[in-house]
């Protein structure tokens, strides 16, 4: 006899309450995807450091304009709530002290990789095509380049390509800014 097994999802209420109650901690390294509670991979030097290298990149491009959010949480949907490595906001007043950034609020989102590229690729870029976010850029450290995604569907990104060493990537939330893919990835 076949035994089939009955996964419950969780929505991202009931996954702040889970914290509230301290059934899961600030230490837990933990995001909440299509109602699954995923562990996240720890974060290594080099990936650090390309978030950091973003993080400058794009603080000066934005002046002002826009809010670079660092390795916080996102609203996409009922069930999800990832944490990008890195997201370009609109700007508000309150810096999002009511709510998470949610679809709306979303310019661009980054995914740095370096041993999670085809994950990230699979599974994260597509929730966010299906969010409907404009463009997200996957850093693939082992693989030296940035693919970019654009034109989301609920199939996905309708448009994807990939910047190597020596080539420039330009936000479309940041039309005058151009980024070197070599700055990039370090």
């Amino acid at each position: 006899m076949a035994v089939s097994l009955v996964r419950r999802r969780f929505t991202a209420d009931e996954y702040h309450r889970m914290a509230q109650a301290g059934v899961l901690t600030e230490d837990d390294r933990v995001e909440l995807l299509e109602g699954e509670i995923v562990e996240m991979t720890p974060k290594g030097t080099r990936h650090a450091a390309c978030v950091r290298r973003l993080d400058h990149l794009l603080s000066a491009a934005a002046r002002g304009n826009t809010s670079i959010s660092v390795q916080n949480p996102i609203r996409l949907a009922e069930h999800s709530e990832p944490q990008p490595d890195l997201a370009l906001l609109r700007p508000r007043a309150d810096f999002y002290a009511d709510a998470h950034p949610g679809p709306e609020d979303i310019l661009l989102v980054v995914e740095v990789a370096d041993a999670t590229a085809d994950y990230d690729r699979t599974v994260k870029v597509p929730l966010y095509a299906r969010a409907g976010i404009a463009e997200v850029w996957l850093v693939d450290l082992a693989g030296g380049q940035v693919e970019v995604y654009r034109s989301p569907s609920t199939e996905g990104y309708r448009e994807m390509r990939g910047t190597r060493r020596g080539e420039a990537l330009t936000p479309q939330a940041l039309p005058g800014t151009k980024l070197h893919v070599d700055e990039v990835l370090g």
